[in-house]
């Protein structure tokens, strides 16, 4: 199994930066994907930003240029570097890590709050 924690979320006015981090722990396998997802309230969970363990990084339209995703494989680490955030952004973002095609290794932390006051 593998455990996955965030760390980094928080309250920040429209304009400003959150840059949001994810260690995975346990059994981790390569290659691998590691992304970010977001639920906002009364909303469907939805797929920000992920990254292979190659380097192949995937955005959301609506982050497009704002969002950067980035990952240290000797840390097994994920980030999301968001700028210019927008109230629309205010959700709880989780962090995934799995393998193609999807199975059974498949995890999810256990989530972060980000706040985006206008």
């Amino acid at each position: 199994q593998a455990q996955l924690v965030e760390s980094g979320g928080g309250l920040v006015q429209a304009g400003g930066s959150l840059r949001l981090s994810c260690a995975a722990s346990g059994i981790i396998f390569s290659p691998n994907v590691m992304g970010w997802y977001r639920q906002a309230p009364g909303k469907q969970r939805e797929l920000v930003a992920s990254i292979t363990s190659g380097g192949n990084t995937n955005y959301a339209d609506s982050v497009k240029g704002r969002f950067t995703i980035s990952r240290d494989n000797a840390k097994n680490t994920v980030y999301l570097q968001m700028n210019s955030l927008k109230p629309e952004d205010t959700a709880v973002y989780y962090c995934r890590l799995w393998r193609v095609p999807i199975g059974a290794y498949d995890y999810w932390g256990q989530g972060t709050q980000v706040t985006v006051s206008s």
